[in-house]
């Protein structure tokens, strides 16, 4: 989508700081941190939320799930632990309305979230 922020950021057209990439997602670091270590992992195919799921997206949803616990891994949060957040629409704090997994580490976080 043209007005897409993240699509921007994975067609290259705006700057993003890339962590990883493959053919499915691209994950860079969040520009707002909330953690040491606060990395989005976007699916390539636009989807706004996680509403607008088919069941022929389950594929793009296990392929960001395992890049995240790669990252974990490679930014030497795995051991100690992290947290995956994903938001759906506004009042779950949803911002970018383009679907996106939240790896946050580096820091005990506790319950409910804050």
């Amino acid at each position: 989508m043209a007005d897409c922020i993240f699509c921007s950021i994975i067609s290259g057209d705006m700057k993003g700081d890339i962590v990883f990439e493959n053919d499915t997602v691209v994950a860079f670091r969040d520009i707002n941190p909330q953690a040491p270590v606060h990395i989005l992992v976007v699916p390539r195919k636009h989807i706004a939320t996680l509403n607008d799921l088919t069941p022929e997206d389950a594929s793009i949803i296990s392929e960001t799930v395992l890049a995240a616990k790669k990252l974990a891994a490679d930014e030497g949060v795995a051991e100690d632990g992290y947290r995956l957040v994903w938001n759906c629409n506004r009042g779950a704090g949803q911002t970018v309305f383009h679907i996106h997994l939240h790896l946050l580490g580096g820091r005990t976080f506790g319950w409910p979230p804050g």
